[in-house]
């Protein structure tokens, strides 16, 4: 049997502007798709409008498209996807993989952040209320392309996450899946900071009965201090005008060989340079990873 035509994506949130380790994650989702003549899909996870940028969507395609980056399809945006959520989400509330949690955030503080199930029995009415997935009592492992094997168990780990929130948005575990399934995505590549989020996505992924895709998570770009580079601290815009050394200073974070030569080309030739030479199996590994989650 054939092996299916590659499909990825890139998936912003429009909660600020790209910075540069929203570059690093969408060059090592760009060049793994299109080193094998794949699709690149854009999708725009917009599903938090308190927490949405004026300006962000349309500053976010600007700076893509100048650092040379070219997308397959019209972007998909979650803000349209409300419906294809609220039907499973009531499927699994009609089959019971589903209930409604009245917990406050002050209820579960002693637990740590492991859900531990006070409302999975209490018939909560479904209104008004946060929705949560139950978990199986089961470990969902999978191996990473460049990180190696890695486990969960949800029940000891996680505990039943949340799915639709109190305010009713849609939680981005839910949302993700469904549009990834819906958009054909068989490979997935994105920061390490969503390693844990993936046995998740397994079981949900499970329960939609689709093939999970493969998945390459890329370490994050941090400051000394050891924070995460990200809207929230820290981290300008990129410029448009620093294009391509921050193309190659990118694709250095990601171990490539980024010759000074390629500041001559525009950022779209330097992309198909770097799509000619994509070697993933050089990407950095994550030094650190909590011991119970290593195979």
């Amino acid at each position: 049997m054939s092996k299916p035509p590659y499909i990825g994506r890139f998936a912003p949130t429009p909660s600020g502007y790209l910075h540069f380790g929203s570059l690093v994650a969408a060059l090592a989702s760009y060049l793994d798709a299109r080193a094998v003549g794949g699709r690149w899909l854009l999708r725009i996870e917009d599903l938090d409008p308190p927490r949405e940028v004026p300006g962000a969507q349309a500053a976010i395609l600007t700076t893509l498209e100048s650092y040379g980056f070219e997308w397959d399809g019209p972007v998909m945006r979650q803000s349209e996807r409300h419906g294809a959520y609220a039907e499973v989400l009531q499927r699994w509330l009609n089959q019971g993989l589903a209930y409604a949690c009245s917990c406050s955030r002050k209820q579960l503080e002693p637990y740590l952040g492991i859900y531990p199930g006070l409302c999975r029995n209490a018939g909560h009415p479904w209104a008004d209320t946060a929705i949560r997935l139950r978990v199986p009592e089961l470990s969902y492992q999978f191996t990473d392309r460049v990180q190696g094997p890695f486990a969960q168990h949800l029940g000891r780990e996680v505990g039943d996450f949340v799915i639709r929130r109190r305010d009713g948005l849609y939680a981005y575990q839910l949302a993700v899946v469904i549009d990834d399934a819906a958009q054909g995505i068989n490979a997935i590549v994105r920061g390490a900071d969503l390693l844990d989020s993936t046995p998740r996505q397994l079981y949900l992924q499970e329960l939609l009965g689709v093939p999970a895709p493969s998945y390459l998570h890329v370490p994050l770009i941090t400051q000394p201090d050891g924070h995460k580079l990200g809207k929230s601290y820290r981290a300008p815009p990129l410029p448009i005008a620093q294009a391509r050394p921050l193309l190659l200073r990118a694709l250095r974070a990601l171990g490539q060989a980024a010759p000074e030569e390629l500041l001559e080309l525009s950022p779209s030739a330097i992309l198909q340079w770097a799509a000619q030479h994509w070697q993933p199996e050089l990407i950095p590994r994550v030094l650190s990873r909590p011991e119970a989650q290593l195979l």
